[in-house]
């Protein structure tokens, strides 16, 4: 699908994509999971070369920021919440010259729509591909702010209840197991979350100073925003740190719990191994039965035999209560 945005009259205004002589005078032009014909109606409008999905999921800086005769080819992977599944990363690309954009997306995107319900608003003289490119990442960063805010709050409550309620206290063992399974997925969902926005992060903290060290086509009043998205960038980016390090805490506080409950059921098996031994030695040397064993032939011999079976187990209980491994 194409999307393209012109100058008419005092804004801007979505115009007929099919229209090849209008799409040539378009400042935004975002294709959305663009077919290869898409691509080049895009291509031959404009001049300018789209990227193929396999280019944009390139890791390598060269191949992420290139600029070439004016024209910037960006991407990055941009990471979306959808309502239902965790985080997911889809590459997300721009061509930037000096009279418009050129997005490229595969997936919907509640940010690109937003701007795309600001683009009435932009101004005279502050409708160029690079405006629009600015805001995007605007956008993009804020609500990427959003997420590390819910992710932290998510982390809160997971380490609450991690540390002010008992995990052990009068659950059965397969409840506390659950609920211990439950944690760990929870960390691990959060952490990998908190990893894909990161990556996301770092991709526009690299376009933002490439922009602005190869554009020397860009307006003088969006440096001071550019400036504002690498603070906002490098605090977000601090901040995620943060919440990679309480994940981590997290993480390792939950596998002690799981070890401390292993360790529980290892102790039981031992005291219960421990205690049956003795009376088993005791059963073992009068089930014998030879001929000059002085207890065969005593009346009370078996009431005798089945004390001493209850004492030798009775004894390595007291023992183990008294050191307080029970």
């Amino acid at each position: 699908m194409i999307i393209a945005l012109a100058p008419s009259a005092d804004r801007l205004a979505e115009i007929d994509a099919a229209d090849r002589a209008a799409l040539a005078h378009a400042v935004w032009i975002d294709l959305v999971d663009p077919t290869d014909a898409e691509k080049e109606t895009v291509q031959r409008a404009t001049g300018l070369r789209v990227a193929s999905i396999a280019e944009l999921q390139e890791i390598e800086s060269s191949s992420r920021l290139n600029a070439e005769d004016g024209v910037l080819s960006l991407s990055m992977p941009y990471v979306q919440f959808p309502t239902r599944g965790g985080a997911k990363t889809r590459p997300l690309g721009f061509v930037l010259d000096r009279d418009r954009l050129i997005t490229e997306r595969f997936a919907p995107s509640m940010s690109f729509d937003a701007v795309h319900q600001r683009a009435p608003r932009f101004e005279d003289g502050h409708r160029t591909g690079a405006h629009v490119l600015v805001t995007l990442l605007e956008v993009i960063v804020d609500r990427l702010a959003d997420q590390l805010e819910k992710i932290g709050d998510e982390l809160d409550a997971i380490s609450r209840h991690i540390f002010q309620e008992d995990l052990g206290s009068g659950r059965a063992p397969r409840r506390e197991d659950k609920a211990l399974r439950r944690l760990l997925r929870g960390v691990g969902r959060v952490g990998e979350s908190a990893s894909r926005i990161r990556d996301s992060l770092l991709a526009v903290g690299r376009i933002v100073p490439f922009v602005g060290q190869n554009a020397d086509w860009l307006a003088v009043d969006l440096q001071p925003r550019f400036a504002t998205l690498r603070q906002d960038i490098r605090s977000l980016t601090d901040y995620d740190e943060h919440l990679a390090n309480k994940v981590q805490f997290l993480l390792d506080a939950t596998l002690g719990f799981i070890n401390i409950a292993q360790n529980n059921i290892i102790k039981v098996l031992t005291v219960v191994s421990v205690v049956g031994i003795p009376p088993t030695l005791v059963a073992s040397i009068y089930g014998m039965n030879f001929k000059d064993m002085p207890e065969l032939g005593w009346t009370w011999g078996y009431p005798y035999g089945l004390l001493v079976i209850l004492a030798s187990a009775v004894l390595p209980l007291v023992v183990f209560r008294l050191r307080g491994w029970l």
